[in-house]
């Protein structure tokens, strides 16, 4: 096993997260809320302020980076739907290359949920599978699914960001506003049984993100961030009802005062929560798995697979 530390960075459509491990030691694990698929879908493109916003995140994940000696090498940097979708995503990717000194990636749907299924799915017991990860992002939501390996993946249209822009405008938002939400969202799910029939065949299903991880913290009415907390915390579809119709129904500064709830997602979660209890009801799941660990834990373990193999074929020599 290498000996360097490595990293992964995930520029998704609502956060900008960054993971620093050495071997099996997460050494360093932070986010920023940098709505980076804000306003994509009224104009098309990523927009300057979201974008100022990512390049300051990655500007001080690059720090880190430094501060913790991790050869460029060892990076992984990879972008999601936002910049997917965005006619100037490839700019994007330029620019957050260019500030890491790492090459940069825009990821496909397909590859989004097998990276999301690596790293939500690799604490679990395959003895719980099959299993199926939901992951609620900003521009998309990926449904994955396996047993003790990846098996498929479809991406979505459908996003706690997306949903917003497109359908919320009041404060609090009107009824219509949550009717059409849930009612897009609903739209959308008939693709996931058509895409991956097993989908109702899983024994366990795991939630990522951070719709679900803020569902739980509310659900607890958690202070301050627990990772620990979070992760693996069994959310009923009765509690995610409850959140939702709680923020829902508030105004924004009322939302704000919710224990668990970040600033940074007083806007968006009711689009997010109009989602997640759309999923469950669709798919009758009368509960899900919270998982901290997902596509960036995933991305890392990418890179520490490949760092191995690298290291192994430099050790054999030529044949």
């Amino acid at each position: 096993m290498s000996e360097e530390p490595y990293a992964a960075i995930d520029c998704g459509s609502h956060s900008t997260r960054l993971l620093i491990m050495h071997g099996d030691a997460t050494l360093v694990r932070q986010v920023e809320l940098t709505k980076l698929g804000q306003g994509l879908d009224a104009t098309g493109e990523l927009q300057p302020a979201a974008l100022g916003r990512v390049y300051a995140a990655l500007q001080h994940y690059r720090a880190l980076l430094d501060e913790h000696r991790v050869d460029p090498g060892r990076v992984r940097v990879a972008a999601t739907a936002a910049a997917r979708d965005a006619s100037n995503g490839a700019e994007f990717i330029a620019a957050a290359a260019q500030i890491i000194g790492s090459p940069a990636e825009v990821l496909s749907g397909a590859a989004e949920g097998e990276l999301t299924f690596l790293g939500a799915t690799r604490e679990l017991d395959p003895a719980d599978g099959p299993f199926l990860v939901i992951d609620i992002g900003g521009a998309s939501t990926e449904f994955s699914y396996g047993h003790e390996s990846f098996e498929g993946a479809v991406s979505l249209d459908i996003g706690s960001v997306r949903l917003t822009d497109l359908y919320i405008e009041s404060d609090p938002p009107k009824a219509e506003e949550l009717s059409n939400c849930v009612t897009y969202a609903g739209a959308w799910l008939d693709d996931v049984e058509r895409e991956l029939p097993q989908v109702r065949q899983a024994k366990t299903v795991v939630g990522v993100a951070g719709t679900i991880s803020t569902a739980v913290a509310v659900e607890i009415g958690m202070p301050g961030y627990d990772r620990e907390q979070i992760h693996h915390f069994t959310l009923t579809r009765e509690a995610a009802e409850d959140v939702f119709r709680t923020v829902a129904t508030e105004c924004r500064e009322d939302r704000a005062c919710n224990p668990g709830l970040p600033a940074g997602r007083v806007d968006t979660i009711v689009g997010g929560m109009a989602i997640l209890v759309r999923t469950m009801r669709h798919l009758d799941l009368e509960s899900l798995l919270a998982s901290e660990s997902d596509i960036l834990d995933g991305l890392a373990r990418s890179v520490q697979h490949n760092a191995m193999r690298h290291d192994a074929v430099q050790q054999s020599g030529p044949a």
